[in-house]
């Protein structure tokens, strides 16, 4: 890791990231693309070492009262965030401030914050987002391999459950010939349904890959998966966006799994709620 003394913290649409680069080591990860301008290694954490002052500093400033995002681009709970405790520090201003927070993770280190993030929650609103792939857990280990497994990460939601905090899961990506098939889907969703979400986002049944995250997932295939990636490049070629070729009948057990359930499902419903700050004596401020 690397420490820097950025200029800003929050984007234009209030999300934060305090860490860039990332030692999570899923092999799908997009944030490797080479078009975000990455500098350095991505493991070699950049880490906004005054982000919680630059927090404070923008939280004090604005006129309305709004969430804050963070985890769009990189976990806030990574490895370090244990000795450095900077999203702690942050989730402290915020909660201070009485702002609303969406956060998400892959990681059950939240845990760790669970007090901070029920005070939020009764003060504005919280909103935990855990990403779900795979149902199976040694695959789980091996396309998402240095942080909590999906076990692990639905007992968050569950604990979220029974402290009354909204949970949205990601359900992304579905790698094609890997986790694309409907006893990895319904497992998933039954998680998701003993877990109790509000939402399930979904951006179709495949994944995307682009220039930097392309030749690490590929060399990752190579390793794990034998021969795939020569499937991958005589179907898909250079596409960015690689659906699987059995996205209808999953998006089908999708929807109609959600629909039977009351989840939430269609993006924009989903992005709205998470925009949506509670109190109405308050302007709205986008989050995305």
């Amino acid at each position: 890791m690397h420490e820097v003394r950025a200029k800003g913290l929050l984007s234009p649409k209030n999300g934060m990231n305090i860490y860039r680069g990332c030692s999570h080591g899923c092999i799908y990860c997009d944030s490797r693309s080479r078009c975000y301008g990455m500098t350095h290694e991505f493991e070699d954490i950049e880490v906004k070492i005054n982000a919680p002052e630059l927090l404070e500093q923008a939280l004090r400033r604005k006129k309305n009262r709004c969430m804050i995002g963070t985890g769009a681009m990189c976990d806030p709970y990574l490895h370090i965030e244990k000795q450095l405790r900077l999203t702690r520090r942050c989730l402290e201003i915020i909660d201070r401030y009485s702002f609303g927070l969406s956060v998400l993770t892959k990681s059950d280190m939240i845990l760790r914050d669970l007090d901070l993030i029920k005070s939020i929650n009764e003060k504005s609103k919280c909103v935990v987002q855990m990403t779900l792939t795979t149902y199976d857990e040694s695959l789980c280990r091996i396309i998402e391999p240095n942080v909590s497994t999906t076990a692990e990460r639905v007992n968050v939601l569950k604990i979220m459950k029974n402290e009354n905090i909204p949970t949205i899961v990601w359900l992304c990506p579905i790698l094609p010939f890997i986790n694309d098939t409907a006893d990895n889907l319904t497992g998933i969703l039954k998680y998701c349904a003993e877990a109790g979400v509000k939402g399930i986002l979904c951006f179709g049944m495949g994944m995307t890959l682009r220039e930097g995250n392309r030749e690490y997932y590929y060399a990752a295939l190579d390793r794990h998966f034998p021969g795939l990636k020569e499937k991958y490049v005589s179907l898909y070629g250079n596409s960015y966006e690689l659906a699987s070729p059995d996205t209808a009948r999953l998006m089908n057990i999708f929807r109609g799994f959600c629909r039977a359930n009351g989840i939430m499902y269609r993006q924009n419903e989903i992005f709205a709620y998470l925009n949506e700050f509670p109190d109405s004596s308050f302007e709205q401020t986008c989050l995305w």
